[in-house]
C-alpha cells in the first residue's frame, strides 16, 4: 500500500483467481496466445508487474479490468467496460507483493485513468517526461473523494498496466 497526502491506495496486479482463468480462456473467449519476448524482453507482465526477460516464453490474453471490479465491487462501468491485450506468465508465479509502485510499470508515458465507485470515468491525467510522477499523479486522484480506482495505462498502446484502489 502507498500513502499520498493522507489518502490510501494499493497497487494490485490481475487477481490469481482471474490470472488461473485467463491462463485457460481470455476475456474475449479465446486462448492466450503464447510468444517469444525479443532479445531485449522487457514486456510489461500484469500478473506480477514485473517485465519479461529476453526471449521468456509469456502469453497474450485479452483482459477486461472494469468488467472484473464490477463484478467484485457491483459497479456498473457500461461503456467504459472495455477488453484489452495484456501479457502474463503462461504459469503460476510469485504475483505482486508491493508496497508501493512496482517498478515494472514505469515508463516515459504513462495515462492514470480515474473512476468512480459507480464505475464512471472521472477523467485521464497524461504523465511524461518533466510532468508528474506516477506517485504524484496518483496522490492528486486520491485527493478526490469520488475516486474509487485508477488505472495505470501506457499511452502508445493504451495497454491497462496496473490498477490502483483506494482502501
Amino acid at each position: 500500500m502507498s500513502e499520498n497526502h493522507g489518502e490510501i491506495y494499493e497497487m494490485r496486479a490481475i487477481a490469481p483467481e482471474a490470472l488461473k482463468l485467463l491462463r485457460t480462456t481470455d476475456d474475449a473467449g479465446h486462448p492466450p496466445r503464447l510468444v517469444v519476448d525479443d532479445e531485449e524482453g522487457g514486456s510489461p507482465l500484469r500478473c506480477c508487474l514485473g517485465r519479461s526477460r529476453p526471449y521468456e516464453t509469456i502469453a497474450l490474453v485479452s483482459y477486461a479490468p472494469l468488467r472484473r471490479w464490477a463484478r467484485e465491487t457491483g459497479a456498473g462501468p457500461g461503456p467504459y467496460d472495455e477488453v484489452g491485450p495484456v501479457f502474463i506468465h503462461p504459469e503460476e508465479c510469485d504475483g505482486w507483493t508491493g508496497p508501493g509502485i512496482a517498478e515494472g510499470i514505469r515508463g516515459r508515458r504513462r495515462v492514470l485513468r480515474a473512476y468512480s465507485a459507480e464505475g464512471n470515468i472521472l477523467g485521464g491525467r497524461l504523465l511524461d517526461d518533466g510532468g508528474p510522477t506516477i506517485e504524484e499523479g496518483l496522490a492528486e486522484w486520491y485527493a478526490d473523494a469520488r475516486v474509487a480506482a485508477v488505472h495505470v495505462r501506457a499511452v502508445e498502446f493504451g495497454c491497462f498496466l496496473a490498477e490502483t484502489r483506494r482502501v
